[in-house]
């Protein structure tokens, strides 16, 4: 019989997938989408955080106590004790530098406040004064050479590679003869100096 001669028909293949991985592939696709959205969220969390953080930082730098003006300029005098490099990185990062001193009235004001800021008698406190690029030329941090100096008797003297300056009070020789010159890795306390914030002469 012809019906039964004939090669029986090969059983066609299913081409639709299985419901089971079907399943699977729509909760991978939803996983993965998920992830994304959880990335970008923290993504845009973090990047907001940074920003208020940053922003604070620059409200506390801007409004930092203990500005006093003084012949046009305003003044710092940190407690705090670090080397002479890290301590002019602090006074440029609030808006100044290291005091450069002028003249005999500036440092006569400097001379007076440091008698109420010095805790101890080996309190010193860095100037924006060195010779760092060349030994015995002294330059201020804003280039200019020195012209009026206020040394210890004796001093500079260069003894184990001194080549920044601080002063002090109460080794001073006579009135206003403060500065001393110290290795710059050494630490100690600061002077900064900035110009007024505002035509009305604000120090914050």
């Amino acid at each position: 019989m012809a019906g039964c001669c004939e090669a029986a028909e090969k059983p066609k293949r299913n081409s639709k997938l299985p419901s089971e991985t079907v399943v699977l592939l729509v909760l991978c696709v939803l996983l993965a989408a998920a992830l994304i959205i959880f990335i970008r969220h923290s993504l845009r969390t973090a990047n907001q955080s940074i920003q208020t953080l940053r922003e604070e930082n620059e409200a506390l730098w801007k409004n930092l106590s203990g500005w006093e003006e003084h012949g046009g300029n305003c003044y710092y005098f940190d407690t705090d004790e670090l080397n002479w490099t890290e301590s002019r990185s602090f006074c440029r990062d609030v808006g100044g530098d290291l005091v450069k001193i002028d003249s005999r009235e500036e440092q006569e004001f400097l001379v007076r406040r440091l008698r109420d800021k010095m805790i101890s008698i080996e309190d010193w406190f860095w100037i924006g004064l060195t010779d760092l690029e060349t030994e015995g030329s002294w330059l201020w941090v804003d280039r200019s050479p020195l012209d009026k100096s206020f040394w210890i008797n004796g001093e500079p003297n260069n003894v184990g590679n001194e080549d920044c300056v601080a002063l002090t009070v109460d080794r001073a020789d006579g009135d206003l003869q403060t500065w001393n010159d110290f290795p710059c890795r050494h630490v100690a306390r600061f002077i900064c100096e900035k110009p007024p914030g505002s035509a009305q002469s604000s120090c914050v």
